[in-house]
């Protein structure tokens, strides 16, 4: 017996990842079990939330004309569908960005007492900004985190670069610190390059980092919790001939993730291990990806994914084909373990 009947699945972003949010949200809704739950699909950009499209329990789905989209009622969560008021009792959130992974949507839900599927506000606001999240875990004994300068709009000055590339060394990255998908991020190889890289930083928010380049394998893997207990799922190794696992890399074809990584049993169990732990001190909920660099024997935390792409080839799907599980029953554990 299913907890929920009606899920909405939340796509769409303010962000400029709002594309691939739809990717995601699209892939999701249609792998979400059929005979157990109906299933309505929202799109929700800058304010505008619309029914695009649902699938009834053993029905298939329907996709409404863009003229034709139904306003969701934000007062209590619903729409109005053939005369009928459906009130959605769980939230499946695929937005990547503002306001879906930066706890805005989770705090909406929680007001209304609607599950969802993700981590709770506070944790989802936290996680998204990297220094912020880095910060809960530098004194921790089994992840280390690579040095950095957190720098604000309005902190830049002529001297900034001589002093951070005195600190940090080169190359360095600079990057947003609450952007996804690569947006914003750059490789600094010379002094000369570090102005241009906080503007474009800076285009993407408010507060970036610049962080010390930690030469390694990239690797990366998921944790959920499965109702029971945490499951963490195969990892993955990235492998791309880009400087770095840029959006180019990720989303038109210039790497290589191979799944399970190359590595030995007992690094790869490391690795598992070590994702459960941030999983907990974090205080996560649902499925997140955690981003690692593996330096020799030192394992380097880059960023937790609290909402990580769910397209059929993102690396989620991949680590759960890996695990022999299968998509349908992965998603019915994340929407019945809440």
């Amino acid at each position: 017996m299913s907890k929920y009947k009606s899920i909405a699945v939340i796509y769409g972003s303010d962000s400029s990842e709002w594309e691939i949010s739809c990717r995601s949200g699209e892939f999701t809704a249609s792998r979400i079990d059929g005979t157990k739950y109906d299933v309505y699909e929202i799109f929700a950009r800058f304010g505008q939330w619309s029914l695009v499209a649902y699938r009834k329990r053993n029905s298939v789905r329907n996709i409404l004309p863009e003229g034709s989209r139904i306003r969701v009622d934000k007062t209590d969560f619903s729409v109005v569908l053939d005369g009928e008021k459906i009130k959605f009792d769980f939230a499946y959130i695929m937005q990547h960005g503002n306001p879906g992974e930066n706890g805005l949507m989770q705090g909406y839900l929680e007001m209304l007492d609607v599950p969802f599927s993700s981590c709770s506000s506070f944790v989802s606001a936290i996680t998204f900004d990297k220094f912020t999240c880095k910060n809960y875990l530098r004194n921790v004994d089994y992840v280390k985190c690579a040095d950095d300068v957190f720098i604000r709009q309005g902190e830049v000055t002529p001297e900034l670069s001589k002093k951070v590339v005195e600190r940090l060394g080169l190359p360095l990255f600079v990057k947003p610190t609450d952007g996804g998908s690569s947006f914003g991020v750059v490789k600094v190889k010379k002094a000369e390059e570090f102005d241009d890289a906080v503007k474009t930083a800076f285009s993407e928010g408010k507060m970036i980092l610049a962080e010390k380049f930690i030469p390694g394998r990239e690797i990366t893997d998921a944790v959920y919790f499965d109702g029971k207990e945490l499951v963490a799922l195969p990892v993955i190794e990235i492998v791309t001939d880009h400087e770095f696992f840029d959006y180019d890399a990720k989303y038109n074809g210039f790497s290589e993730e191979i799944c399970p990584a190359p590595l030995p049993d007992e690094v790869a169990e490391m690795v598992r291990e070590t994702s459960r732990k941030i999983y907990r001190r974090l205080g996560c909920s649902g499925v997140v990806r955690v981003d690692y660099i593996l330096s020799g024997d030192d394992l380097y935390f880059l960023e937790v994914n609290t909402i990580p792409g769910m397209t059929s080839a993102s690396l989620v799907p991949r680590m759960v084909r890996t695990a022999g599980l299968d998509m349908t029953d992965f998603l019915t554990s994340i929407i019945e373990s809440r």
